[in-house]
């Protein structure tokens, strides 16, 4: 079976064509880091704008390179939720307006659990139930997988998300956007153990995080905490930078990697699954592996392509959603 995805949750333009589930034909994505990197982060304008002038491009380049034409598509598939609630239906429209002109049926995915499907499109023997955390710009979240199709949340963030934390602490040390492949480089020159910045792990047994508190910590470390001048940081030296990021990168991860742990020996968990742009951090994955290794639980991530927002893992989703017969009406709305 050969499904469409369409991927617009935020600032990536996706499609792809994946057969079975599993085998990737064509994963076209369009990214607007250039448009969004001098503002330091998303700008919704910018990016729904950005996705009106790629989605019709990006999905016939997805087709062409799959060598198909659309009557060899079998479904229609879309990540309507979370996301930008603009960006989001600019890929809904084009999805729901493909299933009507084509006739095929469309297929409407959650973005999050997309990321968690991600690792099964390239590992076939992840064994239920799961616990699968997903990191990223805008969530950090853990779920019970149950299924390919069955996941239960467990915790969420109630605050800034990881990689949203990561971009923030980038900015007080004047990286560029996005600063989490810049922390993670720069942090191998640092020490971790340098700066002790808080962990909040929040009330006993809490599967929830919060990561605004460390990102405060580290703007007053770098201002000096008796600073008056709340706007302008001082010059650090290169190694300076080095042990902030490492120091607070490894904080971040501690966290992650607890909750993770916990969460996995408290369900009885058989695997361990990583997704969203932040798996790609080399920190976290070294630090989750030894963990799970200790456990005896096996961990399973995707390439480092399929950890950033794409139309494959949507797709791939789809797949199995369709098995079970779970499609979805023209009247299906987008929600942040």
């Amino acid at each position: 079976m050969i499904i469409l995805g369409i991927e617009t949750s935020c600032d990536e333009t996706s499609a792809a064509v994946v057969e079975d589930g599993k085998k990737s034909l064509a994963n076209i994505v369009a990214s607007q880091q250039d448009l969004h990197s001098k503002y330091g982060g998303v700008v919704p304008e910018i990016a729904c704008r950005a996705h009106t002038d790629m989605i019709i491009t990006v999905i016939d380049k997805a087709v062409t390179e799959a060598n198909l034409k659309m009557d060899d598509i079998d479904a229609i598939s879309v990540a309507n939720t979370p996301g930008l609630i603009g960006a989001l239906l600019i890929g809904l429209t084009a999805a729901k307006t493909l299933g009507w002109i084509l006739k095929k049926p469309l297929i409407t995915v959650n973005h999050l659990h997309a990321h968690i499907y991600a690792s099964k499109i390239e590992h076939e023997n992840i064994d239920y139930p799961a616990i699968s955390l997903v990191v990223s710009g805008g969530h950090t979240s853990l779920f019970l997988t149950h299924s390919e199709t069955d996941y239960e949340l467990l915790g969420g963030t109630i605050d800034d998300a990881a990689g949203e934390a990561f971009d923030k602490v980038g900015k007080i040390l004047g990286l560029g956007y996005p600063a989490g492949p810049e922390i993670d480089t720069i942090s191998q020159k640092g020490n971790e153990k340098a700066i002790l910045f808080p962990r909040s792990y929040l009330k006993k047994g809490s599967l929830d995080f919060s990561f605004s508190g460390i990102k405060t910590a580290v703007l007053y470390h770098c201002m000096g905490q008796n600073s008056k001048n709340t706007r302008e940081i001082p010059k650090l030296t290169d190694q300076e930078i080095a042990d902030v990021a490492a120091s607070f990168q490894e904080a971040v991860v501690d966290v992650l990697v607890a909750k993770t742990i916990f969460a996995a020996n408290k369900f009885s968990s058989k695997s361990i699954i990583l997704g969203g742009g932040v798996a790609c951090n080399s920190r976290l994955r070294q630090r989750l592996t030894d963990a799970a290794r200790q456990c005896d639980i096996p961990l399973f991530y995707p390439s480092k392509k399929l950890c950033m927002d794409n139309a494959a893992m949507v797709a791939g989703l789809a797949f199995h959603k369709y098995g079970e017969k779970k499609i979805s009406s023209l009247e299906v709305e987008a929600m942040p």
